[in-house]
């Protein structure tokens, strides 16, 4: 849907992907599935539950109560923290918002919730690396406020001591250490949940967390998400049961054309720790439905965090 007059430009040369190893701060990439140029922060290193695979050797094992008793074990895998160049956020169709990272802010309101725009974490797998002769190849508010220009360097973009300090100060809220993968009739889910903090409400303690889904149909046949389905149980006892038509007020449609489809939502809790599980309900073109199972993920609380979160102040 090229504007009259418009031709496409060369954003830079694409470079082979790594089978081993991390990219470095400063590589550029498409990403595989949403198409969006972005940037390498940093890296995190996760533990990957994946509940299609056969148990490799186990650093962790993860049962959860209420959802059978399969125990996973998780492996090791990169994750990256990245910008996402605002050019091509609004041609993101397959996101519910443009990615951002939310957090409690440090003061005393307690209804405060606050976002930055255009972070996400990818999958290694998810990169395709590129290289520009751009000095500014990414549009994005904190680019130059967190990396520098440096022909000598391989990528030629390196970290600032902005993002050194903001990586190191705000490290209990970006911090990506479980991902959780389950797969049901060719509809992949994956979940990556967050502890954002706790406030204090009434005379009791409420924990925060964010959690971010991503759907992707491995099938060729189109697939409508209509109904999500969640159990919600906390430590201090309760089970809660949520259901409702679609997600984030969308019932996405899953093609060959646009597989996969990914957002972000909240949940609290009155305990310090907790467990979500769930299903989501398709339907296919001829207007039957099965069910898609959400991979069990523990909610956890950063118990070494020694300070709340602080935003973007240097």
């Amino acid at each position: 849907n090229r504007a009259e007059g418009k031709v496409l430009e060369t954003v830079g040369v694409f470079e082979a992907p790594k089978q081993h190893g991390k990219y470095e701060t400063g590589q550029l990439f498409l990403h595989s599935v949403f198409g969006y140029r972005g940037i390498v922060l940093f890296p995190w290193q996760a533990r990957l539950y994946d509940r299609d695979v056969a148990s490799p050797v186990t650093e962790k094992s993860e049962s959860v109560a209420g959802h059978g008793s399969k125990e996973v074990k998780g492996k090791t895998h990169t994750y990256y923290q990245v910008l996402i160049d605002a050019r091509d956020c609004p041609h993101i169709s397959q996101r519910s918002q443009t990615e951002a990272v939310t957090f409690l802010a440090n003061h005393d309101d307690s209804r405060a919730l606050y976002a930055i725009p255009g972070l996400d974490y990818v999958s290694h797998e998810d990169i395709l690396p590129y290289s520009s002769t751009d000095q500014v190849p990414i549009q994005h508010e904190l680019f130059e406020r967190f990396l520098m220009y440096d022909q000598t360097k391989v990528p030629p973009f390196v970290a600032r001591d902005t993002l050194c300090a903001w990586q190191e100060k705000n490290h209990p809220w970006l911090e990506l250490s479980d991902v959780h993968r389950e797969t049901t009739e060719n509809i992949r889910v994956t979940v990556i949940p967050f502890y954002m903090g706790m406030r204090e409400a009434q005379n009791s303690h409420v924990y925060w967390w964010r959690y971010c889904i991503r759907l992707e149909n491995l099938d060729s046949e189109v697939v409508q998400l209509r109904e999500r389905h969640w159990r919600i149980f906390s430590l201090s006892g309760t089970l809660e049961t949520v259901r409702g038509r679609g997600v984030v007020g969308r019932e996405p449609v899953l093609s060959k054309e646009q597989p996969a489809f990914q957002y972000s939502s909240h949940v609290s809790l009155q305990a310090s720790s907790g467990h979500m599980w769930g299903t989501f309900r398709f339907e296919r073109p001829d207007g039957s439905h099965f069910d898609v199972r959400i991979p069990p993920f523990s909610l956890e609380s950063n118990k070494d965090e020694k300070t709340p979160p602080s935003g973007l102040h240097w």
